[in-house]
């Protein structure tokens, strides 16, 4: 029985899902983690923000080497990469919590990140060439929904043992990686499959390359000479912008509204559980009703979430503002499942990892947002401004990419 789940196809997704599960804790756990590391450390609120953003920088920046082994040579060696970086960064974080040496913690952890998250997302939709949505949303479930159950371990954790609290994170993280290292693979012989297209059929064969070789299989240099891909590229940059921003402040926020630390850990843990629903249950959707209106349409209803969120946290409602923190990220969410399949369905699954690694790339400037440029708005607008600025974005943006996609 165990050897048949382990060469099933199914082990694949679960495994991936696992390895980018447990890598994804230092981006969700890290509005729990935020305070604490700051009463260490010293630090004020904007240089938190900026190691929030390197760590986001770093995960962007691995994420096309990655997929360029990951396209060539297979998951495994990647994954073994992940697990080492992914452990060395919240080991250093727990040991040596001081300046500059935090810099070089979470650049090594965000790149860990980053390498794990491209081939995990990249990999099951190999082996579903009708399920490509489901499997996708399934995996990038897994980057959010494991930090969820984790979020209130994680936040007792950091207040009364940093450091032990860390160093667990640190084994988990890595743990993940190396397992993912042994059932996560490509199918036999999968090269490149045909487009199921954008609600396209229900076969789940695994995708292989045609007998005749002339699969379409666009490298990132003719994809960025498309149009249609810089479209994508800034609708990305906004999603992430918002949904990091949310993740990165949403406690600090509801502490400055004045809601109960209760209530601030819950939003922190329902953010984590939107965007875990969101990707899986819209992503499934868009196998049925096309993806390009599944973007646009969950990106200008994250905004209205988002503006729901602050109304009812500035009245003092709290648990409707934890509620709309994650209807946020649910609507928020889906980009990361129909994007990495509209990728290979635009341009080819043979180079798919590498050609969404580029897309990823969007993730950075979503970071420099989400972390360094919202901590000056917050500054400049205060909170309550910044976060209805960030709605208004993200609504604007998918109303256009709803018509122009279409």
């Amino acid at each position: 029985m165990t050897w048949a789940f382990r060469g099933s196809r199914w082990s694949v997704v679960v495994g991936a899902a696992l390895a980018a599960g447990l890598a994804g804790t230092y981006q969700y756990g890290w509005s729990v983690i935020r305070g604490p590391l700051g009463e260490t450390t010293g630090a004020p609120g904007t240089t938190l923000g900026t190691l929030f953003t390197l760590l986001v920088v770093a995960q962007t920046l691995t994420g096309f080497p990655a997929g360029w082994v990951r396209d060539r040579r297979g998951p495994r060696l990647p994954f073994l990469c992940s697990a080492l970086l992914l452990a060395a960064g919240f080991a250093g974080v727990a040991l040596a919590p001081t300046f500059p040496a935090l810099y070089l913690w979470f650049a090594l952890g965000g790149a860990g990140v980053g390498v794990a998250y491209d081939v995990a997302i990249n990999t099951p939709s190999r082996w579903f060439a009708g399920r490509r949505g489901m499997v996708t949303g399934a995996v990038s479930m897994g980057f959010s929904a494991t930090s969820f159950l984790l979020i209130p371990l994680i936040g007792r954790g950091v207040e009364t043992a940093f450091t032990p609290t860390l160093l667990v994170l640190a084994v988990l993280a890595g743990g993940g990686s190396l397992l993912a290292a042994r059932v996560v693979r490509d199918p036999t012989g999968s090269r490149e499959g045909p487009s199921s297209g954008s609600g396209g059929s229900t076969d789940d064969r695994p995708v292989r390359a045609p007998d005749d070789g002339t699969s379409a299989a666009v490298t990132w240099r003719s994809m960025v000479r498309d149009p249609r891909f810089w479209l994508l590229y800034v609708l990305f940059a906004v999603v992430n912008g918002v949904g990091l921003m949310l993740i990165e402040k949403v406690v600090a926020y509801a502490g400055r509204l004045g809601l109960s630390p209760t209530a601030a850990v819950a939003a922190a843990s329902l953010v984590a559980l939107g965007q875990a629903s969101g990707v899986l249950v819209v992503g499934t959707v868009s196998d049925r009703v096309g993806r390009e209106r599944v973007l646009g349409g969950s990106l200008a209803l994250c905004g209205l979430a988002l503006v729901a969120c602050v109304v009812a946290g500035s009245r003092g409602f709290e648990w409707a503002f934890v509620a709309c923190a994650g209807v946020t990220m649910f609507f928020r969410s889906p980009s990361f499942s129909v994007l990495s399949v509209l990728v290979g369905e635009y341009y080819g699954e043979r180079y798919s990892s590498e050609n969404y690694a580029v897309l990823l790339t969007a993730k950075l400037w979503g970071g420099v947002f989400g972390g360094t440029l919202t901590s000056l708005l917050v500054l400049s607008l205060g909170w309550s401004s910044t976060f209805l600025f960030t709605a208004a974005l993200a609504s604007a943006t998918g109303v256009v990419a709803l018509f122009s996609l279409r």
